[in-house]
């Protein structure tokens, strides 16, 4: 459920986009991200710094393609945030005791340092290529390509890598440890 509350923003821009055009999805974007940060607010009188980044995100850039009636800042929001997500993911290689992705699964799997360090790498690597895909599909294709590919693109090719990290670490897990009947 909650994968579908992060994701209705962008569902609702695409669809906007397929009967309304660019603006209008935009629009509808912006709109669709507030509420979803002020239905956090609500429900946890807090919001995790990432909804609030893409918030501070879709509005400059949604509303500098509102208002200057340029598609082009709206195709640069995701190529923005993979990229903030990976320097954010490369500067926990430096900052404390753990990468962020040990942070984020520690608690579940326990992994030498040098998996969580691969791992976390892995994951600078694919928001960076993410931003640079976005970006070629964006000033290399038409609007309607883009727009697919944001939403089925993006989240096919985010799929593909989770899978990809998932055989990765079940490499990485220990055994299960067969019950003994007595």
């Amino acid at each position: 459920m909650k994968f579908l509350f992060d994701f209705l923003p962008i569902l609702l821009f695409f669809i906007a986009f397929k009967f309304y055009g660019i603006y209008v999805a935009t629009a509808v974007a912006i709109a669709a991200t507030i509420i979803q940060v002020g239905v956090l607010w609500l429900r946890h009188r807090k919001v995790e710094t990432m909804p609030l980044v893409t918030l501070v995100l879709i509005v400059v850039l949604g509303g500098a393609t509102l208002a200057l009636q340029d598609e082009t800042f709206i195709k640069w929001k995701p190529t923005a945030v993979n990229w903030l997500f990976s320097i954010v993911f490369l500067g926990s290689r430096f900052i404390g005791d753990k990468t962020l992705i040990e942070r984020m699964m520690s608690s579940q799997m326990e992994l030498p340092k040098a998996v969580w360090n691969r791992l976390n790498s892995s994951w600078v690597v694919f928001f960076f290529a993410m931003g640079l895909a976005n970006l070629f599909v964006a000033f290399n294709f038409d609007t309607d390509t883009w727009v697919n590919f944001k939403l089925f693109g993006m989240l096919g090719l985010t799929l593909v890598f989770v899978l990809a990290q998932a055989f990765y670490l079940a490499r990485h897990l220990p055994p299960e440890k067969a019950e003994t009947k007595e």
